[in-house]
């Protein structure tokens, strides 16, 4: 069986690393499992991709197709030339896409006109909100790919009612909580921790990347400070996205207990996440850990297509509300914060389901 994985941005590194893994150990049992590890460069910065190919272990790409910045548009036609090239010199027996980013819906496309079939890992899951680019790509990506492999299954039932057979989906559980599992004993403790006297449970989280809270500059400078107000005395520790430092202004920052840092690598990121008192954030996939880590999580954005980390987890919708983020940063403060339940296969065995099922899927 000849596979080609595509990662393009730091999620799909997580949601990677446990196949590859699960693969490579399939050699002790003679399965005959060939792969080549493409890596579109959606993510540029060294530290937004390369350390993370470090932290989790995760082996040199087989080739880079250095999509770099731009827009929407001139960053899916350059993934999706370089794809075309890449699947012409090297055809697979199936394309593995993960999550929904850029990568994963112009790597779908190019492999489809090319008639090589796609598996598509994390489908099934929805924000109904067309203004983000992701919801765009998980519907395209969906509607297009061969079998689908899902966190849950209430994303399972989706992907049978846009007309997917049951055959083609695959209830497997979550790949981004193999990763976290497995990584709990190798968290780093990042130099900003006793460099700026951080005790655990005594400060919070702040990422921001999403084009709705970042792109006007004003407004994020302004919800920035209203959370450092509200989170007062406790530290907030911000590790800026190179998208949302283009926007703020560092010089004008005056904000006492906002401690800047440059993007962190997965294991020093977790960490923090591990022993904070509560996370602000507009990641879906860092609300998937907070509930695996029972962390309070509070999401600024209006939706969510991971429900189950709020029904489950830890999370809660804040959107652009500043008095719902005071009223929940309130309560993260005075220890009033639901606790997180066990979610269905969110057990760190995902990748073993996947692979299993690929085997299957694959018999001649």
């Amino acid at each position: 069986m000849k596979l080609t994985i595509v990662a393009g941005a730091r999620p799909n590194f997580v949601k990677i690393a446990p196949l590859i893994k699960e693969i490579q150990q399939s050699k002790n049992y003679s399965l005959h499992i060939q792969y080549r590890l493409v890596h579109t460069g959606q993510h540029y910065d060294d530290r937004m991709s390369a350390q993370f190919f470090k932290d989790l272990e995760i082996p040199h790409p087989d080739v880079n197709l250095n999509a770099g910045s731009g827009s929407q548009a001139k960053i899916t036609a350059q993934i999706m030339m370089g794809f075309e090239k890449e699947l012409l010199k090297y055809p697979p027996d199936l394309v593995i896409v993960v999550g929904d980013v850029t990568s994963t819906l112009a790597c779908t496309i190019a492999a489809k006109k090319l008639n090589i079939k796609v598996a598509h890992i994390e489908a099934g899951i929805r924000s109904y909100d067309l203004s983000m680019p992701e919801e765009i790509n998980r519907m395209v990506t969906d509607s297009i790919s061969d079998y689908f492999f899902t966190t849950t299954p209430e994303a399972s039932e989706l992907l049978k009612h846009i007309g997917k057979k049951e055959n083609q989906i695959f209830f497997v559980g979550n790949i981004m909580i193999d990763t976290l599992l497995s990584s709990i004993d190798k968290l780093k403790k990042p130099g900003l921790f006793d460099l700026n006297n951080l005790k655990p449970q005594s400060y919070f989280i702040l990422t921001l990347h999403r084009p709705s809270n970042v792109d006007e500059a004003q407004d994020l400078m302004r919800l920035v400070k209203h959370i450092c107000q509200e989170a007062s005395p406790y530290p907030i520790v911000f590790p800026i996205h190179p998208r949302t430092k283009k926007k703020f202004n560092l010089d004008e920052n005056n904000i006492k207990n906002l401690i800047i840092s440059e993007p962190l690598g997965y294991l020093e990121f977790n960490y923090l996440v591990k022993n904070a008192l509560g996370v602000l954030t507009d990641s879906g996939g860092i609300t998937e850990e907070t509930s695996i880590l029972n962390i309070p999580c509070i999401t600024l954005r209006e939706n969510t297509e991971r429900p189950e980390t709020i029904t489950l987890g830890t999370n809660e919708l804040a959107g652009h509300n500043y008095n719902l983020i005071q009223e929940y940063i309130s309560k993260i403060k005075g220890n009033q914060w639901k606790n997180a339940q066990s979610i269905p296969l969110w057990d760190g065995k995902t990748a073993n389901r996947i692979l299993a099922n690929l085997l299957n899927i694959m018999k001649p």
